[in-house]
């Protein structure tokens, strides 16, 4: 993958904090717009709205359209519009105000955006629609864990499917005598060992800060359970309580230790990805989309037969399990309920037996697609993580995807004053859930 294909990809995975309040949202038909190539009948045109950040999508569309989806397109032509992030979700809400959705779009900048459309009935159930056409067992049972995570239903496509966990330099955890860790006292322990011998245990960006929080709430999912987050989303629980504090407390105490190195709050994420494919640190938690990093010869200098991957440890006494990856889908893409017709239909089916395979063939990324042509070459460190998502058959979210935009934002910014103890856990604690709003 070129490096402007990887940045492009890697803003689409980050995490967006943009969001629009529920009551903005113009549901009601109301006069003028585009009927973006529909009719009373269904689509005439297979309309897509992208994201004018993220290409990726556009790119393995345009791809199946001139070949495994020629039939499909010819019956019904891709178009393609796009849309800049920053203005995607009002964009959204006046086309579906005008009931001008395109056939296919991609989701908004946070879950409720999505939710609030298909509560108006704008949005074409997927599972159901899969299961009439036959073509439900093209999408990863992990992939659709992960949907119905954060939307309820199974109402979007998986475009990308990326787990996230830990990274580790097998050189250098064999050297110190170190086993890759399946529990959080044994990485803990691993690192006390790794600092002691001089080597940095883990490379993070408190810049970005979502590397940090990431760590809190795996090590929720694993103690509470993989609902944790949901509970306080649902004003069920308060991140202020003992057993959320906990979280904040057990990654501030590695921050706490030196564990992340010096001067981690002005980390951004390429320097914490190169000081891990340098060698300077044996542990990075980051996700699937990676890969294009440590896959790339010269930008990996450790070579990616010395990485190694394993889930989020577990937590002793905890109710979750290692079995749950962290995983998000990327781009998710939905389908207008009113532009759905038999033509849809089959482009939805090509899409599903083909998308998988193109995303990997052409541009090395995972989807929530199967891969169903055995003649893609794949990198063996590639081939071990989708092994595992194969096996996956449950996931959780990331820490920030049921916040909403100002806890995301304080949750993020904060992160890295949390494990330089510029911020108590209580206090880091407090500071999200006082933006929660709950």
């Amino acid at each position: 993958m070129t490096t402007a294909n990887h940045a492009r990809l890697r803003r689409a995975f980050l995490p967006v904090i943009a969001g629009i309040g529920a009551g903005a949202l113009l549901l009601t038909g109301c006069s003028g717009g585009s009927d973006g190539g529909n009719s009373s009948d269904g689509a005439t045109e297979f309309t897509y709205l992208s994201l004018t950040e993220n290409t990726a999508v556009a790119d393995t569309l345009t791809t199946l359209s001139e070949g495994a989806c020629a039939a499909e397109n010819e019956a019904l032509p891709l178009k393609v519009t796009n849309q800049p992030q920053a203005s995607f979700d009002q964009q959204l809400q006046l086309l579906a105000g005008q009931d001008a959705l395109p056939v296919i779009f991609a989701a908004g900048n946070t879950p409720q955006v999505a939710k609030d459309l298909n509560e108006a009935g704008q949005i074409l159930n997927i599972g159901e629609t899969f299961d009439e056409l036959g073509v439900a067992e093209n999408i990863l049972p992990a992939a659709s864990s992960t949907i119905e995570s954060l939307y309820g239903e199974q109402i979007a496509l998986p475009t990308e499917f990326n787990v996230e966990g830990l990274w580790f330099n097998k050189q250098i955890l064999e050297q110190n005598g170190i086993t890759p860790p399946t529990t959080w006292d044994e990485l803990v322990d691993a690192a006390a060992t790794l600092d002691a011998a001089g080597v940095q245990p883990f490379s993070a960006s408190g810049e970005q800060g979502w590397p940090l929080t990431r760590l809190v709430g795996n090590y929720l999912f694993r103690t509470i359970g993989p609902d944790a987050l949901q509970a306080v989303a649902d004003g069920d629980a308060e991140l202020t309580e003992a057993e959320y504090v906990e979280a904040a407390q057990a990654v501030a105490d590695l921050g706490a230790e030196g564990y992340f190195g010096e001067g981690v709050g002005s980390i951004d994420y390429d320097t914490s990805i190169n000081t891990f494919t340098s060698g300077q640190a044996a542990f990075l938690y980051m996700g699937s989309w990676v890969l294009s990093s440590f896959n790339d010869a010269e930008t990996n200098q450790l070579g990616a037969e010395n990485i190694g991957f394993i889930p989020f440890p577990e937590v002793e006494g905890g109710s979750g399990s290692s079995d749950q990856l962290a995983a998000n889908v990327g781009v998710p893409l939905m389908v207008s309920e009113s532009a759905y017709n038999d033509e849809v239909g089959a482009w939805l089916s090509c899409i599903s037996e083909n998308y998988g395979s193109v995303s990997l063939g052409d541009q090395g990324v995972l989807s929530g697609f199967t891969v169903n042509d055995d003649s893609i070459e794949v990198p063996p460190l590639t081939a071990e993580l989708q092994a595992a998502i194969d096996a996956s058959g449950d996931s959780v979210l990331w820490t920030e995807a049921l916040f909403n935009a100002q806890a995301t934002t304080t949750s993020q910014t904060n992160a890295a004053q949390l494990v330089t103890g510029a911020i108590t856990p209580e206090e880091f604690m407090q500071l999200v859930q006082a933006d929660l709003g709950n």
